[in-house]
């Protein structure tokens, strides 16, 4: 994308749409990917895009494995800037194009 943002794939869109639901909550990888409606082998690589742009911020839980019975989760965020560049990135998203715009809605006989 020229303005430096991640292509809005609609993964992408539907990663960012589960993000910003609640801006200010922290996610891990398997709740975006509930909420977004896709695997965890789709959403991780888009999740580690927007996190090299600083969209988002990520931190791991900080809990003994053995003890929990479970792995240490990653916890997902939007930073202020991510919030206003997802937001942005998404209704471009769903602007249509301008060449779109300027045909004809059906063609004369």
């Amino acid at each position: 994308m020229a303005d430096g943002g991640p292509r809005m794939t609609i993964p992408t869109q539907l990663v960012l749409r589960a993000l910003l639901e609640d801006p200010t909550r922290e996610l891990y990888g398997v709740e975006i990917g509930t909420a977004a409606g896709l695997p965890s082998g789709t959403i991780h690589p888009i999740l580690a895009r927007l996190e090299g742009l600083r969209w988002l911020e990520s931190r791991w839980e900080d809990i003994d494995p053995r003890a929990e019975g479970r792995p240490a989760r990653r916890y997902y965020r939007l930073t202020a800037t991510g919030v206003e560049s997802a937001r942005a990135a998404l209704a471009r998203a769903y602007r249509p194009s301008p060449v779109a715009r300027m045909r004809p809605a059906t063609e004369p006989t």
